[in-house]
């Protein structure tokens, strides 16, 4: 697994990184992924009423589309009633007809019935009573029948009608809820401080954006949308059947329990199973990220095979995950039909013995099967929409917690403006720590001028970075207070305090756009002109030429069509082109040639001229020149000075330029001595 994503930043220093990291795969290999990528849905009832209230902006909207659904269910329900009144009409035609050769023409109902009992047929007899408006040899009343037909024809058209028009708008209100949640999470992470991005994963925080958001989307669409209609059908399906027979609708209702089982059963296995599915993307996502973003690397130590055995062990562990949460919600459903099945039959059984008893007429029954298979297929459904339902709370609880997360202290309505001045930068008593426990500055103390150049050395973990990462309010103070031109930073906005400053990382950061846009990122309003001029004092004009498009040549996602110190140069113009009264240079000719370095020193001069600079630098070659040296160790500064001040002192700062250019002089020493042993051994060999 990868350490948590510092590098765009470089928020932590190189101390505090690993001993993140380490933390981060003790915390991966136990298992314990709760505070990267909560799975189970902890808290499903609270977790699903504030995922259905994204919709509350539509309530009115969804209120009326409920009415008109709501509508359209009460004339499908009503329809099969009416359908079976055609059966009767039909069916009783067709025996008045069939008692001709019993009865003469005309023969009233209650001749018939009595004659029929006496003879001793009092299944017949119970049969022909219950039929209305019964006459022997009256035959089929086809102008009824017709009129039959076509109103049930008319009740299905509207109700379709209005069941279409329903989804339409909820899919419409869905689809804006679920736009509006990616614009909260969008704003949501821009005001999350740091140190969230140096604890989470991105891939895992990718995952939440991308993955959970649109297993929200499908389960509000596909779930949510119809399970309205769904319960308002079996609302209103069990009147009718009551309103039919009380005895067939209790046979109805006898598969109620047996999907409360089957639901109770495989319901929570499957909502923990979902929970697992989606956690292991996330973390497959992870790995993902990782390999391809440190994809050079890994071909380097020759770690393809390791990087492919690890994917694959987390691709087969996200297939059992996806296998068993699949195979689990998929029983949901036939288990429903099954019971609904059933129910059917038990329904077919008795409502012929009640026909054939006079209890009911044929086409009563008739609709009563059509309402057992619509009292059934909700129920099915709304048992299959439980798997979705479960597998889309967790995935919003898990986007509930990323909204949940602590963000960075507000600015103050009430911030002074930045008063104009020339970049006087005075850090008081200042302390900071990453951890409560492990203090990192303790009491730091210092002021700068305008126009000087500060360099900052000192070695790995000593808080280098992090004092730039202080000036730039990415972290807020324990003590003391940063004073920019005689103003408290802590008191004025972030953007007021980073509009002054420019900045160059160690690591260049360029977006997919062209080179024109990536220089001009560092001022909106910066002219063509002065882009160009820009490029031209970074030497970034001395390679554009030499591209098909020049500055309108489009750089890809990863910037993989330009050199890494390319990439450097690019974002070096950025910090010209914005013309900083703090500029801020943080290893940023580390990616470059010696020659382009050289260079860059001069333009860097120019750059700096009337700025107050801070350099951040471990070749210590190129802040010879520097105004002001700052020799940090754990957090506090232990020698300051120029640099043939602190030569002379012979303290830090002269033991570590003596441990980088005394020892390039005995490598060279031993290079020239292997050097002449070699030609003396091959001056020998030809003696």
């Amino acid at each position: 697994m990868s350490a948590p994503d510092t590098s765009s930043d470089a928020t932590m220093t190189e101390e505090e990184r690993l001993e993140s990291e380490r933390a981060e795969q003790a915390r991966l290999t136990s298992g314990d992924w709760d505070s990267v990528a909560p799975g189970k849905a902890a808290n499903f009832g609270k977790s699903f009423a504030r995922m259905i209230g994204l919709l509350a902006p539509h309530k009115w909207a969804f209120i009326f589309v409920s009415t008109l659904g709501a509508i359209g269910v009460v004339l499908a329900v009503i329809a099969p009633k009416v359908l079976g009144e055609a059966t009767n009409l039909i069916f009783e035609g067709v025996v008045s007809r069939s008692l001709t050769e019993f009865f003469a023409p005309g023969t009233s109902q209650a001749a018939v019935v009595e004659a029929l009992r006496a003879s001793g047929d009092t299944d017949r007899a119970d049969m022909v009573a219950a039929m209305h408006d019964f006459q022997v040899g009256a035959g089929v009343d086809f102008d009824r029948l017709r009129w039959v037909v076509v109103g049930v024809l008319a009740i299905y058209v509207v109700s379709s009608i209005l069941t279409w028009l329903q989804g339409y708008v909820i899919n419409v209100i869905m689809v804006r809820s679920m736009w509006r949640l990616r614009e909260d999470v969008e704003a949501k992470i821009n005001r999350l401080p740091l140190s969230y991005f140096d604890r989470v994963q991105r891939g895992e925080l990718i995952s939440r954006v991308t993955n959970d958001i649109d297993n929200i989307t499908q389960t509000m669409q596909q779930a949510l949308s119809t399970a309205v209609t769904n319960i308002l059908t079996v609302v209103g399906v069990l009147i009718m059947m009551f309103s039919i027979s009380w005895q067939l609708a209790i046979v109805a209702l006898i598969a109620l329990p047996l999907m409360a089982v089957v639901f109770g059963v495989i319901g929570p296995r499957s909502q923990k199973a979902f929970a697992t599915q989606w956690k292991k993307v996330g973390r497959l996502n992870a790995r993902v990220e990782e390999s391809f973003s440190g994809h050079a690397l890994v071909r380097v130590y020759g770690r393809e095979e390791d990087a492919r055995e690890r994917f694959q062990e987390e691709n087969e562990e996200l297939y059992q995950a996806a296998f068993k949460a699949q195979f689990l919600s998929g029983l949901m459903m036939p288990s429903m039909m099954f019971i609904g099945s059933l129910s059917y039959v038990g329904i077919a059984v008795l409502g012929g013995l009640m026909v054939a008893s006079g209890q009911l007429r044929l086409g009563d029954v008739q609709a009563f099967i059509q309402y057992s298979q619509q009292f059934t297929q909700p129920l099915s459904e709304l048992g299959g929409m439980a798997a979705v339902v479960q597998s889309g709370t967790a995935s919003a609880e898990r986007v509930f917690q990323l909204l949940d997360e602590p963000e960075q202290e507000p600015d103050a309505g009430d911030s002074p403006e930045l008063a104009p001045g020339r970049g006087v930068i005075e850090f008081q008593n200042v302390a900071f720590s990453y951890s409560p426990d492990k203090p990192l500055i303790r009491d730091l103390s210092f002021r700068v001028e305008p126009g000087q150049t500060v360099a900052i050395v000192g070695p790995t973990g000593a808080g280098k970075t992090t004092l730039v990462n202080l000036l730039m309010r990415f972290y807020e103070l324990d003590g003391g207070r940063i004073l920019l031109d005689g103003q408290d930073i802590a008191e004025l906005t972030r953007d007021e305090v980073r509009s002054r400053t420019g900045m160059v990382l160690q690591d260049p950061w360029l977006f997919a756009g062209t080179i024109r846009e990536n220089i001009r990122y560092g001022n909106e309003s910066a002219t063509d002109d002065e882009i160009v001029d820009a490029a031209v004092a970074t030497r970034v004009d001395r390679f554009v030429h030499s591209l098909p498009d020049g500055y309108d040549t489009v750089l890809d996602e990863d910037a993989a069509n330009v050199s890494a110190g390319e990439k450097q140069l690019i974002t070096i113009a950025r910090a010209f082109v914005a013309q900083p009264a703090v500029l801020i240079l943080d290893e940023a000719t580390s990616s470059v040639d010696t020659r382009t370095e050289l260079l860059l020193q001069h333009a860097m001069s120019a750059l700096r001229e009337g700025r107050t600079s801070f350099v951040i630098a471990h070749r210590l070659s190129t802040i010879r020149d520097a105004d002001l040296i700052l020799v940090m160790e754990h957090g506090d500064i232990v020698e300051k000075g120029s640099h043939d001040e602190l030569i002379a002192a012979q303290g830090a700062y002269w033991r570590l330029y003596r441990s980088q250019f005394e020892k390039a002089a005995v490598d060279d020493h031993v290079e020239q001595l292997a050097r002449a042993d070699a030609e003396a051994g091959e001056s020998e060999t030809t003696a």
